[in-house]
């Protein structure tokens, strides 16, 4: 049961974490390479985009 709840939120914060990254003024690579980075990594990856990557991706990927 928790399990399941875990699953559950993982993917429904990865769709979210996906969607504001392609909301980003970046260029495409750097969406797509964003985007697998985080889907790849599961909730590390998650975790690193909503504590600190969330905020400078934009300068990352002028």
């Amino acid at each position: 049961m928790i399990a399941s709840i875990l699953y559950i939120a993982g993917v429904v914060l990865a769709i979210l974490a996906i969607i504001d990254i392609c909301k980003k003024p970046i260029s495409i690579v750097g969406k797509i390479i964003t985007s697998v980075i985080v889907l790849c990594t599961s909730w590390l990856g998650l975790l690193v985009y909503y504590l600190y990557a969330k905020d400078h991706l934009t300068e990352w990927f002028k």
